[in-house]
Parts: C-alpha cells; structure tokens; sequence
C-alpha cells in the first residue's frame, strides 16, 4: 500500500513540474518595470537666467547636452557662465574704478521628468559640479588718450550644487521651452572683499531644448 501511494505521489509531483514547464513555454516573462522596451533620446539645450550675485543684476548664459531615458529621466552635463555689475558706466571727463565679479561652473546634470507625453509637464534638473570665480577690476582713463584696462585682483574654485524645478512646453516634437526656477549653493569662497556665501542665491530663466525627446 506504501509503494502505491509513493507511486501515486511521485507521479503527481511530475505532472505538476510538468505543468510548470508547460506554462512557462506559453507565457511570457514578466520584470517588476514592464516589459515594454527601453528608449532612448538626447537633446542639446542653451539657458539665459537672471540671478543676484553680491546685491547686484547678474546674467548666466548656460548649455546642457543630455541623453533621456524612456522619456523620464535625462543625464549629461551642463554649465553657466556669469557676470554681475551689468549697469556700469565709462566716465569720460575722468577716471573711474569698477569692480565685478565673473565666471563659470558646471559639472554632472541629472534630470527626473515628469508626464513628459502631456504638452505642459515638468521636470526636475540638478546640477552637480565645481566652477571658478574672479574679482575683476575695470579702470577708465582720459587723461591724455582714451583706454580699457581688466585685470584680476583674486580668483578662487568651489563647489557647487544647484536643484531646480522646470515648468516645460513641448512647442515641437525636436523643440521644447523650459521656464525655470533653480538654487545655487556652492562651498565657501575665499575671495578679496566677498562674502564666502556670495554665490548662493535664487535665479530663474529660460532653456530652449533641440533634439529626440
């Protein structure tokens, strides 16, 4: 009775893998993400922002180039170029000093986007990476002959993290408009006359993006 109940058993157990196997064959493999396959795209994109730096008007001029995944998260690099004191003005009876600050930073751009199909949508930029400031004076002269002189007094690096949220317009399919509001905050700078937070700071602007989204 023992070995016919073993036979039974053993059986069942076989017709089970069996049944196992059979449906393996005829469905398919199933992944937590889906099945449906990965797409890829990539876009290059400038950026015009409009920030305050050392109490006064400054303007970033950027680019960004990135690689975008299924449509919702894009990776690449980006960077700005900066400059404050926009209002100065040459004297021309005289002489005059000024002094600005200018330069540069980028580094790693990771950016999560959200609805990217819906014709209004956001997005989520974070820019990861180091930069370069100068303290520059500006001297005017016309004593006897009229000339321009720029030269750097101090210069310092830094580090720099900047998270922004972007309200984005897909205008066209290879063309969209991000309107942007970002934070800047870097390490502390070690610069002639300047705060060492003096990058920190809000700053809003504008990206046309061209490509494959």
């Amino acid at each position: 009775m023992k070995t016919i109940l073993s036979f039974i058993m053993m059986i069942s157990f076989a017709g089970m893998l069996f049944a196992q196997d059979e449906n393996k064959n005829t469905q398919e493999y199933k992944t937590l993400f889906g099945n449906e396959p990965v797409s890829h795209g990539a876009y290059g994109g400038l950026s015009v922002n409009y920030s305050q730096i050392d109490g006064n008007d400054a303007i970033l001029v950027g680019a960004r180039g990135a690689w975008i995944v299924n449509h919702s998260l894009a990776i690449g690099f980006g960077g700005y170029g900066f400059a404050n004191d926009l209002k100065y003005e040459k004297i021309y009876d005289g002489f005059q000093d000024n002094y600005f600050l200018a330069g540069g930073y980028g580094g790693l751009l990771i950016e999560p986007i959200i609805a990217a199909r819906q014709p209004v949508h956001v997005s989520f930029p974070i820019l990861i990476g180091a930069g370069g400031i100068s303290y520059i004076n500006t001297y005017w002269s016309d004593y006897d002959h009229r000339y321009d002189e720029a030269y750097t007094l101090d210069s310092d690096a830094f580090f720099v993290i900047e998270p922004g949220v972007e309200l984005e317009l897909n205008m066209l399919k290879f063309m969209r408009i991000a309107i942007g509001g970002y934070y800047r905050y870097t390490s502390d700078i070690a610069l002639y006359d300047t705060p060492r937070d003096v990058l920190h700071g809000f700053s809003t602007g504008i990206t046309l993006k061209f490509g494959k989204f």
